[in-house]
């Protein structure tokens, strides 16, 4: 029976074996309490307002839905929810695309019992729990280049037109001309390499200039 002071949790993993060993570590804390368990992101989605899930143990590679469009989800229908991804995929796409779409960690399947509650204790309090490997490459991918080829305004230009922001937001941010914006940016475009916004951005972001 579940206690009023527990914290409410679903898994959603399709693997049985996956399901069954990450439903008996909730149970045997006394600070959690195991919801329900589901092999997919839809049946999930339609019982989320009756589950009222504190936090939810979600894997990536599902059946129908993945996991990272369900955090989405999950996330819009109940914001208050805390998303932690626990999968076998640690390539930086996927762990980016899982922190965007509101995830609040990402996690290994090969993390142990005392890891994993831990890691829904430290979510608890707003932090966010990660394999130490993902974490490596989350703190990595902050770290801008010390090879780019831009000016220190050429890169505040980029930055700022890679959140969509337009030359005459651009010129009003940094209070310079509309025309000097252009200036930099015709810039830009020759010492990437490259004849569009797009492509600059492109190639700032894989490069680590912004």
């Amino acid at each position: 029976m579940e206690d009023l002071t527990t914290q409410r949790v679903i898994i959603i993993e399709d693997n049985e074996d996956v399901n069954a060993i990450l439903g008996e570590y909730i149970k045997s804390s006394d600070k959690l309490f195991l919801v329900e368990s589901y092999k997919n992101c839809e049946d999930a989605l339609k019982n989320i307002g009756e589950d009222k899930p504190r936090i939810v143990l979600m894997d990536i590679d599902l059946p129908g839905m993945n996991g990272i469009e369900g955090t989405k989800k999950i996330k819009q229908m109940s914001p208050t929810t805390d998303v932690i991804i626990i999968t076998v995929f640690e390539n930086s796409e996927n762990v980016f695309s899982a922190l965007c779409a509101g995830a609040s960690g990402y996690l290994t399947k090969n993390i142990k019992c005392e890891e994993l509650l831990s890691s829904i204790e430290e979510s608890l309090v707003g932090g966010a729990p990660m394999s130490m490997k993902i974490a490596k490459m989350v703190v990595g991918s902050f770290m801008k280049s010390t090879k780019s080829p831009l000016t220190e305004r050429e890169t505040e230009i980029l930055t700022l037109l890679s959140t969509g922001k337009s030359y005459n937001t651009i010129a009003s941010l940094i209070h310079i001309s509309k025309d000097t914006v252009k200036y930099h940016i015709k810039n830009i475009y020759i010492k990437l390499q490259v004849d569009s916004k797009e492509a600059a951005i492109e190639v700032a972001n894989k490069e680590r200039f912004i």
